[in-house]
C-alpha cells in the first residue's frame, strides 16, 4: 500500500462475522488495537440499521456507518444523517419484475421490513441479521413512498443470479442491483453502493479515498473495492472478488478480518 490508512471500512456477514453471526473476541481486540494505533473505523453493510447498531456498540466505534450498501448513513447512536432511498415508480417496477415462483419479495422502508409470510426459510437467518421483527403484507403497494431497499430471496442460487442480470439491465441507472448473498438480491437507490457508500463515509469522517482500507467478501463489495486506496478480501470469498482485492487474508470462520487488521494493515503502518 502506497498511501497510509487512516480508515478501514469493513463488510458485516462474512466479513466481520462468522457464519452463526456471532462477532468474535479475537476481531473485536483487532478492531481495538486499529483503533489505539489511530485508525479510524466504520461499517458499511446491506443490513438495515437496526442490524448495524450492536456491532457498532461492541466495536465501541464513534463515527458514522453506512447501511443498505452505503445508502443510508448513521450515526452509532441511530440517527440517521443521509438516506438515498428508491424512486417509487421504479420501486413499483422492481417488485414486478421479481415476481416468479421460485423469488419471494421483500422491503424495507422507515425502519421497517416488511415480508409476505414468515415460513420462509430465510425469514429466522434475517430476523437475526436485521434485528426486527418482519411485518406481513400481501402487497407492497401501498408502502413505495420512502423504501430503502427491496430484497428478491430465493434458494435457487443461479436462477437469482441470472434475474440480477436481467433487472439491472432493466432498471438502468435508476437503482442499483447486486447480489448481498447468493440467495439476496438487493435493489437499493443508485447512490446506495458500496462504492459511492464508502465515498460517502470518508468524506464524513475526513479521510480521503486514498488512505482507505476496505475488507468484504461479496460481489456487492467490489464497487468500493474500486474507490479505496486498499482492498482485502476474505478467503472464502468468490474467485471474482479475491482477484479483484489487493491482498486475500483468512477466511471469516478464522476470524481474517483480525487476521488483515494485524498482519496487513497495522504491520504496514508500523514500518
Amino acid at each position: 500500500m502506497s498511501d497510509p490508512i487512516r480508515l478501514i471500512v469493513s463488510d458485516i456477514d462474512g466479513t466481520l462475522l462468522r457464519q452463526d453471526k456471532t462477532l468474535s473476541d479475537g476481531v473485536i481486540s483487532a478492531v481495538g488495537r486499529a483503533r489505539t494505533a489511530g485508525i479510524a473505523v466504520s461499517l458499511i453493510s446491506a443490513r438495515p440499521p437496526s442490524g448495524m447498531l450492536w456491532i457498532a456498540k461492541r466495536l465501541e466505534l464513534t463515527g458514522v456507518i453506512g447501511a443498505f450498501n452505503g445508502g443510508t448513513i448513521v450515526r452509532p447512536d441511530g440517527t440517521v444523517v443521509s438516506a438515498d432511498q428508491l424512486d417509487p415508480e421504479c420501486a413499483a417496477r422492481a417488485l414486478a419484475l421479481l415476481e416468479h415462483p421460485a423469488v419471494t419479495p421483500w422491503l424495507f422502508s422507515g425502519g421497517l421490513w416488511y415480508a409476505q409470510a414468515t415460513d420462509d426459510v430465510y425469514v429466522p437467518r434475517e430476523r437475526r441479521a436485521a434485528s426486527i421483527e418482519p411485518i406481513i403484507k400481501d402487497d407492497f403497494a401501498a408502502l413505495l413512498a420512502h423504501p430503502d431497499k427491496i430484497v428478491g430471496v430465493s434458494g435457487d442460487h443461479a436462477f437469482l443470479a441470472r434475474l440480477d442480470g436481467e433487472i439491472a439491465a432493466a432498471l438502468g441507472q435508476f437503482a442499483t442491483v447486486g447480489r448481498s448473498q447468493p440467495y439476496y438480491l438487493d435493489i437499493t437507490a443508485p447512490q446506495a453502493n458500496k462504492g459511492d457508500g464508502v465515498a460517502a463515509l470518508a468524506a464524513a469522517i475526513g479521510v480521503p479515498l486514498a488512505n482507505v482500507a476496505v475488507l468484504g467478501d461479496e460481489r456487492n463489495d467490489l464497487p468500493m473495492f474500486a474507490r479505496a486506496g486498499f482492498s482485502i478480501a476474505m478467503g472464502q470469498g468468490p474467485d471474482a472478488v479475491r482477484s479483484a482485492a489487493d491482498q486475500v487474508t483468512l477466511s471469516n470462520e478464522e476470524d481474517g478480518a483480525a487476521q488483515a487488521i494485524d498482519n496487513i494493515i497495522l504491520m504496514e503502518a508500523s514500518r
